[in-house]
């Protein structure tokens, strides 16, 4: 398993290339079932420890806690395996202030059943409160070891800086959505990541499956993450067929899946680290091989311009077509769940 510069985080701890996003393990909108979360999820964390994933991503928001409870679980299970894990968690940015951020860091390292959060990052950027009443909390935890780095996720550049300033620090990493299939959302980010020895953490780096060429318009996804997500929709599906093409044809010099070479492009930046879920082992094992596949620049540039021509529909016309397919398929859906 490759890692992140060893400079890069105060803990100690080596950031893995490939992480393991855990959002799946306690929401039931995956639609992954009672048994995913009472079995299979702590199968999937034993089994990334074992092939070095370091980096395990939670959030307060997913399952209202219970990922965190999961994932807590599942580390405890095997301590000495756990001793490397890199764990980050995310607060819900409802009321960021100072006391709320110190109170519900206390709570989700409860629920995960750890002294010390490797990472503690903002979850969204509050629009009505400045970074400059969130930061202090997260400088408080840090001063009684309770938080060791400090993140945010879906931060714009500007805001990044800001939040920098608020800590009187640096602020660690951002997590954005990027992938081949969401490329332009981290420009500027990769470059002061660069610069600053930070790190972007990919999330959705294989558009929630759509480059797994698993998907087209005939064979639409199920289950309401993806039913609602706009690159979904059977023109998107139609539109993204040119880049699934490229990524097989490299994926074939590899003797790897799509998937995979998704992740590899996603990582190809030395400060980025990607942080896939996985509906089960053999997922997990799938998403830590890709740590080891070294894209050639030719493969790395192919697959970039495959991406910038990629032009899915987005906007209000693709939400509007979003609601109208999920209003024509609800009916059918009732009728599934009546037969279960």
């Amino acid at each position: 398993m490759r890692h992140v510069d060893d400079s890069v985080t105060t803990s100690g701890k080596r950031i893995s290339k490939i992480g393991l996003g855990t959002w799946q393990f306690g929401s039931r909108e995956w639609g992954y079932g009672s048994d995913y979360a009472g079995t299979d999820a702590a199968l999937i964390v034993r089994r990334a420890l074992e092939l070095g994933i370091t980096l395990f991503d939670s959030a307060e928001i997913y399952g209202m806690g219970r990922s965190e409870r999961i994932l807590g679980a599942a580390l405890a299970a095997d301590p000495i395996a756990a001793r490397d894990a890199y764990v980050a968690t995310k607060i819900m940015p409802v009321l960021p202030l100072a006391p709320v951020v110190e109170q519900r860091a206390v709570a989700s390292a409860h629920r995960l059943g750890l002294r010390h959060l490797d990472l503690y990052q903002v979850h969204q950027p509050n629009p009505a409160i400045r970074d400059t009443a969130t930061m202090p909390g997260m400088k408080a935890l840090r001063a009684v070891g309770l938080v060791g780095d400090v993140g945010v996720s879906n931060y714009s550049l500007d805001r990044w800086r800001a939040a920098d300033a608020a800590l009187g620090g640096p602020v660690l990493s951002n997590q954005v959505e990027y992938s081949l299939a969401r490329p332009r959302h981290g420009a500027a980010l990769l470059d002061f990541a660069a610069r600053e020895k930070r790190i972007v953490i990919a999330w959705s780096p294989l558009g929630q499956g759509l480059l797994s060429g698993r998907y087209d318009a005939t064979h639409r996804p199920a289950g309401r993450v993806r039913s609602i997500n706009t690159l979904f929709l059977p023109e998107n599906l139609a539109r993204v067929t040119p880049l699934l093409d490229v990524l097989r044809d490299v994926a074939a010099g590899h003797g790897a899946t799509p998937a995979q070479i998704a992740l590899a492009w996603a990582i190809h930046h030395p400060q980025v680290v990607a942080i896939p879920g996985a509906s089960g082992v053999a997922q997990v094992e799938s998403n830590a091989a890709a740590a080891e596949i070294e894209l050639t620049e030719g493969e790395y540039a192919a697959l970039t311009a495959a991406s910038e021509r990629f032009t899915p529909v987005a906007g209000r016309a693709a939400v509007k077509a979003v609601v109208s397919e999920n209003l024509r398929d609800a009916p059918l859906r009732w009728k599934s769940r009546a037969k279960r």
